[in-house]
């Protein structure tokens, strides 16, 4: 079976999504993505209440563009207890596309499809890729070890190829790409397209702060390190100062208690929104206890540009 390219599939010019980052994307970053010729998605989690949420989709549909689109990422296990009442804004409202993460995607699916909405589906290996595929997903979000935040253990390369060999899905890229020539090579290895995330933290229009913005520019790939005292779920970080006091491994009682059947999910939820309240005081608050969210990518982030400038620089 052919596959559509990812312009096709989102009539989009350019085979880019700008992938949504809890707390930096924004609607203002979207919409200057959309004008050139990208699509842009935002975590649903960005917006505190469920008005917000309508509001900032009300605001993309007004502002798109021919040769952009616009998307959501929601979050799919139980730790989002949000996250059906965001599914029903979203379908009612009509976007272009839904990103779903860390957990099934059965439902999603299911509700997206009755209006017309593409379903995303991020996967870091080939036996969910499988069952997002059974589940009927429009495309497969190939998250690798490159990747900023949550990423995956499997290069980018060995990645696609495997979930192409194993699926008929159209793969899009997530992790590793900051410049035309690592967005050239994951088109070679048979991606339809990317989703591109740290070198759009150092965007002009990003609501992060300024210092975050240029840590980004100061910090290269070497700098970034995975912790497991954000989420529970080993994550990167720009390893600052602070990230080296309090270290990347989880307490001897974090381990004790995940290592409870019983009290497991309950600690992993805990963890969750204790560290999405941390990630959010450290991107717009500069404190002693700075956490940045980054990936390797910012190796090619050389100054705080706008969002047109960040694109030129990806696709030309």
């Amino acid at each position: 079976m052919k596959k559509h390219s990812l312009t096709s599939l989102l009539d989009i010019t350019h085979p880019v999504i700008m992938a949504p980052m809890f707390l930096v994307s924004n609607t203002q970053m979207v919409i200057e993505g959309m004008k050139s010729g990208v699509a842009g998605c935002i975590p649903a989690l960005n917006y505190r209440t469920l008005t917000e949420l309508q509001a900032s989709v009300r605001t993309l549909k007004a502002a798109k563009v021919p040769g952009g689109s616009f998307g959501y990422n929601l979050i799919v296990n139980k730790s989002n207890v949000k996250y059906k009442e965001q599914l029903r804004v979203l379908c009612e409202e009509g976007v272009d596309f839904i990103i779903t993460s860390l957990g099934s995607p059965e439902e999603t699916i299911r509700e997206a499809h009755k209006v017309g909405i593409k379903v995303f589906c991020d996967v870091t290996d080939v036996a969910f890729a499988q069952k997002v595929e059974r589940l009927g997903a429009d495309a497969i979000i190939a998250v690798n070890n490159l990747a900023g935040g949550h990423r995956g253990n499997l290069d980018p390369e060995t990645l696609i190829k495997a979930i192409n060999e194993h699926t008929s899905l159209p793969v899009i890229s997530a992790g590793g790409v900051g410049c035309k020539a690592e967005l050239d090579a994951m088109l070679s290895y048979g991606a339809i397209g990317v989703s591109v995330g740290s070198p759009f933290i150092a965007s002009i229009e990003s609501g992060v702060s300024q210092d975050y913005k240029q840590a980004c520019v100061d910090y290269t790939a070497k700098d970034i390190v995975m912790t497991e005292r954000i989420s529970g779920t080993p994550c990167t970080v720009i390893n600052t100062p602070y990230v080296q006091k309090v270290g990347t491994k989880q307490t001897q009682l974090e381990t004790l208690l995940n290592k409870n059947k019983t009290l497991k999910k309950w600690v992993k939820m805990i963890r969750f929104y204790i560290g999405m309240k941390a990630t959010e005081k450290a991107a717009t608050q500069v404190t002693y206890k700075t956490v940045w969210v980054a990936g390797p990518s910012i190796e090619n982030t050389k100054a705080i540009l706008p969002i047109a400038k960040i694109v030129a620089q990806l696709v030309a």
